[in-house]
């Protein structure tokens, strides 16, 4: 935790909130932006009141998960000491006492699933199904061969249905594989790279991640090409058969006059397509080449290529379904 080093200054105890939000890892928390993705591909992204609730879910999501990975930092307290990276935690540090981090890891819990029952009983239920899927996570599934990475898939679908339930929205069966085959992509890769990262340390010690030794190089591997493939081809059928919202009264003054009506109505997603194939093989590239992956949110923040691609994905969604939001009006009326 070399930097970290300011936190030697002062009383160990002003530096408690602090260490807190370390193991609260608020990196993480970009997973939780799956809640958002039923409100964009309905087209309600500007939506105020649709925004605001889905937000506050985000928000409550992303406090339950930072009170599992806390509860999940104390279980796994000797694990860690021996991890070759994971050592320098603040809970295995010896910097955060374990009974101490429990009692505020439960009491942020209890009081994240009081506020979501006052929103929605449905958006309640996905939130305590991640949390009880997490613990059973921590104390059995992970340490069971392919149970473990269907487990955080089943997590990523949580975070879709509780964004939907929150607004309402239909969420079509594509939609659901993509997520799911694209979190087992990125389950797996984490493996293949854990193993990589692990067996190529100077102290290799399987024992911290025990599920390892039994996920053959053959089987990762073929595993991972599997889920590659099925992410990139449940997102073409998605974006083929589920066209984003009608298109508004900008895109027909711009474009109605020799665009054919095929081309107005639906297809537009599929102009992304090229940018999720590409981030697919970006991620495999960063995987088997640079050795890494055993951190998605770290890859996604470092790797440069990779996050241009996620953003340019993002801004080519937004200008599909919004565009006739987005195109001012007096733009139009000059145009007509």
């Amino acid at each position: 935790m070399a930097k970290y080093e300011f936190t030697s200054k002062g009383p160990k105890v002003i530096w408690l909130p602090f260490w807190l939000f370390v193991s609260s890892r608020p990196r993480q928390w970009l997973k939780n932006l799956a809640l958002f993705a039923a409100l964009v591909f309905e087209g309600n992204f500007f939506n105020p009141a649709k925004f605001s609730l889905v937000l506050t879910g985000f928000i409550l999501f992303s406090a339950v998960a930072s009170a599992i990975y806390i509860i999940n930092d104390v279980i796994d307290i000797e694990k860690d000491k021996a991890h070759p990276y994971k050592h320098g935690r603040p809970i295995a540090a010896g910097r955060l006492n374990t009974q101490l981090s429990l009692i505020i890891a439960f009491t942020v819990l209890g009081i994240a699933i009081f506020l979501a029952y006052n929103i929605s009983l449905f958006f309640t239920l996905a939130l305590c199904g991640y949390a009880v899927l997490q613990i059973v996570y921590s104390f059995f599934l992970r340490s069971v061969i392919l149970l473990d990475v269907m487990a955080i898939a089943s997590g990523f679908l949580l975070r879709v249905y509780a964004g939907a339930v929150l607004i309402d929205a239909h969420v079509t069966i594509w939609f659901i594989l993509t997520v799911a085959s694209a979190a087992l992509f990125l389950a797996i890769g984490k493996r293949k790279s854990e193993q990589t990262l692990i067996l190529g340390s100077k102290e290799a010690n399987l024992s911290t991640r025990k599920t390892l030794l039994h996920y053959p190089e053959s089987l990762l591997d073929s595993l991972t090409v599997m889920f590659a493939t099925a992410t990139w081809f449940a997102y073409t059928m998605f974006t083929f058969l589920q066209p984003p919202p009608s298109a508004g009264p900008q895109v027909l003054v711009l474009f109605g006059d020799f665009l054919p009506r095929t081309l107005l109505a639906s297809k537009w997603l599929m102009l992304t397509v090229p940018l999720v194939i590409y981030g697919v093989m970006r991620y495999l590239y960063v995987i088997y080449e640079k050795k890494e992956g055993e951190s998605p949110e770290r890859v996604l923040l470092s790797d440069v290529p990779l996050l241009i691609a996620v953003l340019s994905w993002i801004i080519l969604v937004f200008l599909v379904i919004y565009a006739s939001d987005l195109v001012p009006a007096r733009f139009i009326r000059l145009l007509q």
